[in-house]
């Protein structure tokens, strides 16, 4: 079972998606309600780094 798993990991990362340009998040409801209530946040949270 353990085998048949890693192998459809292994063939799926293999894979390039049909479009593969680059499509960020959609933000989370915590980046959501901090922009809604014009908190600031953190500049590296923006940049997903």
């Amino acid at each position: 079972m353990l085998t048949a798993i890693a192998v459809n990991i292994e063939r799926l990362s293999t894979q390039e998606p049909d479009d593969s340009a680059y499509r960020p998040r959609p933000p989370t409801a915590f980046q959501q309600y901090l922009d809604a209530h014009e908190l600031p946040s953190p500049r590296w949270w923006r940049q997903g780094q």
